[in-house]
């Protein structure tokens, strides 16, 4: 009788923590936001982020656009088509940070990683749905101090 009250508590954990979140991504920290959703991805849930284009990078923008461009240098020394390939839309770089946060050669990270969707803007078909947003992962300071993920976007040669 005890192994069906545990069997039946299993269940119930498995069946709510299989819910679909959606994360409203404006005016977050892209490190903060990206270990928030990881979390909720290993937890068994499916998440959706939205306006990944209005995600905020903190630290000047000079020295961002230096770094991601210093990171688009790293190609194969054969030939660039056999890669790594570099993101450069703003939905695609989120994924990869998430990833990045996920144990992506164990199964769970596999899983995981297979229930994240990044979005640009709001689609229409979450347009009436709940969205969530993190307290901790909110910007503090002024949006001077930041950049956004459009702007880190645009300049390395996504086109909109």
């Amino acid at each position: 009788m005890a192994k069906e009250k545990q069997s039946a508590q299993k269940s119930k954990t498995v069946v709510e923590s299989t819910k679909h979140v959606i994360v409203d991504a404006t005016n977050h920290i892209a490190g903060r936001l990206c270990s928030h959703v990881a979390k909720l991805l290993l937890d068994g849930n499916r998440v959706s982020i939205v306006n990944c284009e209005n995600i905020m990078i903190s630290g000047s923008k000079r020295s961002i656009m230096e770094e991601y461009k210093k990171f688009l240098e790293i190609s194969s020394i054969i030939n660039p088509k056999f890669g790594p390939y570099h993101p450069r839309r703003p939905d695609t770089i989120i994924s990869k940070m998430v990833r990045g946060m996920l144990p992506r050669k164990k199964s769970s990270g596999q899983s995981a990683f297979k229930r994240l969707r990044a979005h640009i803007g709001v689609p229409s078909e979450l347009k009436g749905l709940n969205k969530i947003q993190f307290d901790d992962a909110k910007i503090t300071r002024s949006v001077s101090n930041y950049t956004t993920m459009t702007e880190l976007s645009q300049n390395v040669g996504w086109t909109r």
